[in-house]
């Protein structure tokens, strides 16, 4: 596996907007967006391509097209949140989806919707949510696409902690992690500090 924070500027200057307490839905919504497209660069480096034959209004040449079909996964619901992003510039991507939400005495994931698309065995599978802290929701995710059959698995998050990491690391070394923010520490509730807070309730602005 491979853990990469990905350093932007552009990156880096949109969560500091995120992060910003007084940052409105629509703007943490907007920007969440935008750092998922600039995130597909480095997700998708290694996609493998196919050599096609077209013709261009001058000449018939050689292009290149995805050889592989591409499947979203978002935990709900703040993964939902950088979905489109990806999705925009992935246009033939298709979305399958989980939802877990986080016991708040045990901090431990609880599946309560799981669905699946076509074909997931063949395709390249990304498992979506902006927060990775105990990782506890992210490896049951990871768990769940495994067993509809997915191997080709890679999970993306916005912000990240090392015992989140670790966990994914520990449950499924064959996942490659990318991050664009690596934080220092949980707190004794189980949020990353300094973080951005709770990224569904931002994202649709509920409390």
């Amino acid at each position: 596996m491979a853990f990469t924070i990905i350093k932007h500027p552009l990156i880096l200057d949109k969560l500091t907007r995120m992060r910003r307490e007084e940052t409105s839905s629509k703007d943490f919504r907007e920007n969440l967006n935008e750092i998922g497209q600039l995130m597909v660069y480095e997700i998708f480096r290694d996609v493998p391509l196919t050599e096609i034959d077209i013709k261009t209004p001058v000449v018939e040449t050689k292009g290149f097209t995805l050889d592989i079909p591409v499947v979203l996964v978002p935990i709900i619901r703040a993964g939902l949140g950088m979905t489109e992003g990806i999705q925009r510039l992935v246009p033939t991507s298709r979305i399958a989806h989980i939802g877990l939400y986080r016991d708040e005495e045990t901090l431990e994931p609880v599946q309560y919707f799981a669905k699946t698309t076509k074909d997931i065995e063949s395709s390249y599978v990304i498992v979506v949510d902006p927060m990775l802290a105990t990782g506890g929701s992210a490896s049951k995710a990871i768990e769940i696409a495994k067993s509809w059959g997915a191997k080709q698995i890679k999970f993306v998050c916005l912000v990240a902690v090392q015992e989140g990491v670790d966990r994914i690391i520990k449950d499924h070394p064959d996942v490659d992690i990318y991050t664009a923010s690596l934080d220092p520490i949980l707190n004794d509730r189980g949020y990353i500090v300094p973080g951005l807070g709770d990224a569904g309730d931002r994202i649709f602005g509920t409390k």
